[in-house]
């Protein structure tokens, strides 16, 4: 049972839905059935045995120069 984020073309309105297997959601503002489920990042942190964090969620850089959201998209 994921949250979701989807966006509604009718109301032009971000929102999260909770879908249970076979579902179709619906905006809660308008109750529209044209909208789109949205790529997200998913957070999440790591530690290594020492305590220090190693990884931070997938929608930071670990580059400081690089405004990718991902190493994958830049290559390092």
């Amino acid at each position: 049972m994921p949250i979701y984020e989807y966006h509604c073309e009718a109301c032009n309105r971000d929102f999260e839905c909770l879908v249970f297997s076979g579902e179709t959601p619906c905006c809660p503002k308008c109750k529209g059935e044209d909208v789109h489920r949205l790529m997200s990042a998913c957070g999440f942190m790591s530690k290594s045995g020492s305590g220090e964090t190693v990884s931070r969620s997938a929608g930071a850089s670990a580059c400081g120069g690089c405004s990718a959201t991902n190493c994958g998209s830049c290559g390092h």
